[in-house]
């Protein structure tokens, strides 16, 4: 295997997102995820203050989620939500895109809205992902998506909510890839359960994967790299 734990950890945002996590599950989610160095923590919206207080200091970035998990929030409330999700200590926003917008072709609303969350996170320095909800959506629409990401600055495009009918597939991984400009990053969310599935989308040029299966995931790759397993216990109950 040709990376390092490092390499893998930094691919995983842990997600918190299970509206059903009480406060004690999503503290031992945040332990878990500095246990195992991983990206960030995606946490639900309310926890945002308390997730960035412990992971300060950390190299684990503290993100959650901006009209989740539908996107059908108006405007108005998805930016007032990532101010809030600013002032809280977010570092990533995870936004969802105004899914019956985009099936209505409303192109110029889809562009404002993702434009509103994004520019509030770019003025404080943060990063903002931004989620289409493919298994909703055609081929022509995911690339006008990735169009419109990429003239904004869009630091990543993201498959899906994990609440969706379906999650990242293969073929919307290399279109999302293909279609977003260079500095575009791409997140697959939904579905990667193992390390050989985090490998295979990062062959496809994946830099982030939401992920619930953290350890299992990881505790793999320091077996096959011969590191000895982290043993961390929490739920992993994140609906991705």
């Amino acid at each position: 295997m040709n990376v390092s734990y490092e390499d893998l950890a930094k691919m995983i945002d842990h997600s918190l997102l299970n509206p059903t996590l009480n406060a004690e599950d999503l503290e031992a989610g945040i332990q878990l995820a500095l246990a195992y160095d991983v990206a960030s923590v995606c946490i639900l919206p309310y926890y945002m203050k308390r997730c960035a207080e412990l992971l300060s200091g950390s190299a684990v970035k503290a993100s959650t989620t901006i009209g989740f998990p539908h996107g059908g929030n108006t405007t108005a409330i998805k930016r007032a939500e990532a101010q809030q999700a600013v002032v809280d200590g977010c570092e990533e926003l995870d936004m969802v895109v105004n899914i019956s917008k985009v099936l209505s072709g409303d192109w110029d609303y889809v562009k404002q809205d993702i434009a509103a969350v994004s520019e509030v996170a770019h003025a404080a320095g943060q990063k903002v992902k931004v989620i289409f909800e493919n298994c909703y959506l055609n081929d022509e629409q995911k690339t006008r998506l990735c169009e419109i990401c990429t003239e904004l600055k869009a630091d990543w495009v993201k498959t899906s909510t994990g609440y969706g009918t379906g999650g990242a597939t293969h073929e919307d991984l290399k279109l999302m890839r293909e279609k977003s400009g260079a500095e575009v990053q791409v997140k697959a969310a939904g579905g990667v359960r193992d390390l050989d599935g985090l490998l295979a989308v990062r062959e496809l040029g994946v830099s982030r994967c939401g992920a619930s299966r953290t350890s299992d995931i990881l505790n793999e790759a320091r077996q096959r790299l011969e590191l000895p397993p982290i043993e961390v216990t929490a739920s992993d109950n994140s609906g991705y």
